[in-house]
């Protein structure tokens, strides 16, 4: 299981850089916004990645995310949420294209991955 620290003197970048080790064909951008179930969200809200999390967050406890691959992606999304106040939207990447996850987030993070790799492979 991989776990991911959230700490306020930590970059978005550097989260989305840890993420992205474990998930190499997905990718995690933070938002100053919620979305909607099954909605995108607008690259207007994007948080940029040089803030810190501290900087990001609204909710002020410290603590870890767990993410792991038979974790769903709508689940990995309200966690940030609940517990940081940070919004966050996972990417699946198709071709050279990447594609908010949003009609499949109850895929798991592995299922989204493996499609990924799939499509990169083609």
């Amino acid at each position: 299981m991989t776990e991911i620290k959230i700490l306020d003197h930590k970059t978005i970048g550097e989260v989305q850089t840890e993420f992205q080790k474990h998930f190499p064909f997905l990718k995690i951008e933070f938002y100053k916004g919620e979305h909607s179930e099954g909605q995108g969200t607008l690259d207007s809200l994007k948080i940029n990645v040089n803030k810190t999390i501290g900087e990001a967050r609204s909710k002020r406890l410290t603590g870890e995310v767990s993410i792991h691959g038979n974790q769903k992606v709508a689940t990995l999304e309200a966690n940030f949420r609940d517990v940081f106040g940070l919004n966050v939207q996972v990417f699946r990447k198709s071709a050279n294209v990447w594609l908010q996850t949003t009609v499949t987030d109850e895929w798991t993070l592995s299922q989204q991955n493996e499609t990924a790799k799939e499509f990169s492979e083609r």
